[in-house]
């Protein structure tokens, strides 16, 4: 579904990705681990087209991407591409539901259609008596469980998530990865995780190993 091929990245005058090949399959769980400053989260940037390399292609189910422009990429994230990141980013003005709808009204689906589809990730999610109720009104477990359904609103092909659980306690840690198993169970769901969670890591399908930005495993 995805390649990265010979993924460079500097900033300044630091050589953060020097060369970075790796392909994601369908369906699959993939977790990137390593020590801070390997260059996972700005690997996980550039493939999620919210960054851009300074040289390298990147291929969407064949299609190279790494190319498209800015009002191109915003599109393709948008329709494709789900982001889960350790905190939240809920908009505090804003309920549950309407938080998850955001990205699909950005995307011109109809309101109804859009509120029917967040009902029923919210149900799913088991928050279905949580619609109404704004960020801080809800558990960062809570919380974290709205972001999913956000991410998941416009049935993305891959979602990205960085440090999902870094932000949660274990109990809270322990159901948000038993929730990305059953995703991926239930609707073939393809994850790519930046995680220092072990236990995480260990329930992926396939975990890449990154130090001094290359992939050494």
């Amino acid at each position: 579904m995805l390649k990265a091929t010979a993924i460079h990245k500097s900033y300044g005058n630091l050589h953060i990705l020097k060369g970075v090949d790796l392909e994601v399959k369908k369906g699959e769980i993939v977790a990137i681990v390593g020590a801070s400053g390997a260059g996972k989260s700005s690997l996980l940037n550039i493939m999620g087209t919210l960054d851009k390399p300074d040289s390298g292609q990147l291929f969407f189910n064949g299609h190279e991407i790494s190319k498209l422009n800015s009002k191109q990429l915003s599109n393709f994230r948008n329709r494709k591409i789900g982001f889960i990141f350790q905190f939240h980013h809920l908009l505090a003005e804003f309920n549950a539901l309407e938080n998850i709808c955001i990205p699909a009204f950005i995307a011109g689906t109809p309101k109804a259609q859009a509120e029917k589809r967040a009902m029923e990730l919210l149900d799913m999610l088991g928050l279905s008596d949580r619609a109404t109720h704004k960020p801080n009104q809800l558990s960062g477990g809570e919380q974290q469980r709205v972001a999913v359904a956000r991410a998941l609103i416009n049935k993305p092909d891959l979602i990205f998530a960085d440090e999902p659980s870094g932000n949660l306690d274990s109990a809270n840690a322990r159901d948000l990865h038993e929730l990305f198993i059953r995703l991926r169970k239930e609707f073939d769901q393809t994850f790519v995780i930046v995680t220092h969670n072990e236990d995480l890591s260990d329930l992926s399908d396939r975990k890449v190993i990154m130090k001094d930005g290359l992939i050494t495993a």
